[in-house]
């Protein structure tokens, strides 16, 4: 009978000859999982047998991990901010870039009672209730809005988990804004601090095997990658309190691009943020005064006339 080392080593090695990336950790974690223990437990039991009945469902999911399929969709959740959330094929799996962008976001954000929180393009719901949580003190109204129905539902399965109190809607972008739904409830807006991961795939551009596994609708975003992220900035101003906090996630070379787009639009003091690894990844900006940012935008639509 194959011990837990034996069959550590044996599963590791099949996955590094499938190009699975940090192949031992997933190893690690799908054993971790299957013998419902932590990894101290493993370490310290690497002479004792699997059984078959082990064995079993620890195969089929080193079989689904070895094509490609998420480590998150398999465990069935990740840790985020200190939590865990609940994942799936319902949205993007949450990258270790978008943890970064939460903690700038909540060093830099001005703290009001009350304030108005918006994350756009919610997906799992991870930065809007993470968001919620850490400004508890500050009573915060948390608006999450995206497109997907199915999104929308990993969303609210989280925050009853963490007992997060935000709002959804289901909203293309500010659609809901501007066409109420059934009920005639509108949005609020009068945002001081909006996060945004947006899609921002190039139409067309090739993508590791794990992420083929989101949702289409999460990753592309047109030839550029910038279509949705451009129309999202111009559709923000007139739901932003002045000098509202905005900050993105795009791709880690459209940051230079997106910070232009923002000082088009009338946004101040915009500046890119780079990541752990020195890649700049988060632009973002302060929203404009009410009156600036009307002129603005009546300037730039005699532009385009």
């Amino acid at each position: 009978m194959k011990t837990i080392q034996d069959i550590l080593t044996s599963g590791t090695a099949y996955l590094e000859e499938r190009g699975v990336e940090g192949a031992r950790h997933s190893m690690q974690s799908l054993m971790v999982h299957v013998l419902g223990c932590n990894r101290t437990w493993l370490y310290l039991h690497y002479d004792d047998p699997m059984s078959e009945e082990q064995l079993a469902p620890l195969r089929e999911l080193l079989r689904q991990r070895g094509k490609g399929v998420p480590l998150q969709h398999l465990l069935g959740s990740t840790e985020f901010y200190r939590r865990e959330f609940r994942t799936d094929a319902r949205a993007l799996v949450p990258r270790p870039e978008t943890e970064e962008l939460v903690e700038m976001a909540l060093s830099m954000a001005p703290r009001s009672i009350g304030m108005r929180v918006l994350d756009m393009g919610c997906g799992s719901g991870i930065i809007g209730i993470t968001l919620a949580l850490e400004l508890a003190a500050q009573q915060p109204d948390v608006v999450m809005a995206d497109v997907s129905e199915a999104a929308l539902s990993l969303t609210l399965e989280n925050a009853t988990a963490l007992e997060a109190k935000v709002k959804t809607y289901r909203s293309d972008l500010f659609s809901a804004w501007d066409s109420p739904s059934e009920s005639g409830v509108i949005p609020p807006d009068g945002f001081s601090l909006v996060l945004a991961n947006l899609p921002y795939v190039p139409d067309g551009e090739q993508v590791a095997a794990e992420v083929t596994h989101d949702p289409s609708t999460a990753l592309y975003g047109g030839p550029d990658g910038l279509d949705i992220v451009r129309r999202f900035l111009a559709d923000a101003l007139p739901h932003l309190a002045d000098r509202a906090l905005v900050m993105l996630e795009v791709g880690h070379d459209q940051g230079e691009a997106t910070r232009a787009e923002m000082e088009r639009l009338g946004y101040t003091e915009t500046r890119v943020l780079t990541d752990m690894s020195g890649k700049p990844r988060f632009p973002m900006g302060f929203a404009p005064m009410k009156a600036a940012g009307v002129a603005a935008q009546d300037t730039h639509a005699n532009e385009r006339t």
